[in-house]
């Protein structure tokens, strides 16, 4: 469980899917982003998604991609989130998941 306020929580999802959707703005990639209700999807041309969704009860941000579902924990530390099976950072989890699903690397800033 985090010991993050749920007001931190949501100002750190929120700061991380702006930069998310920044950094795909940013690329040549054709795609469609929607942010609803929190949950940040990514559709890609190939009819292929990365969806980020949060979990204020568990303090997790989750990642939905073709090679599965990944939840993070923020690590205050180091400023980032942190897959918890895998310890690896979500900007190298998203730039793995878009040139996996997308034939694209996407290189996603301080996250």
């Amino acid at each position: 469980m985090s010991t993050l306020s749920e007001a931190r929580f949501h100002d750190l999802v929120d700061a991380v899917q702006v930069t998310v959707e920044d950094a795909f703005d940013d690329s040549d990639l054709d795609l469609d982003l929607e942010n609803s209700s929190g949950v940040l999807t990514v559709r890609f041309e190939n009819g292929t998604q990365l969806i980020l969704s949060r979990q204020p009860a568990l303090g997790q941000l989750w990642v939905a991609a073709r090679s599965g579902g990944f939840h993070f924990d923020y690590d205050e530390s180091g400023s980032l989130w942190i897959c918890d099976s895998t310890r690896e950072p979500l900007g190298a989890l998203l730039n793995r998941a878009t040139l996996e699903q997308a034939g694209e690397d996407v290189d996603f800033p301080g996250i």
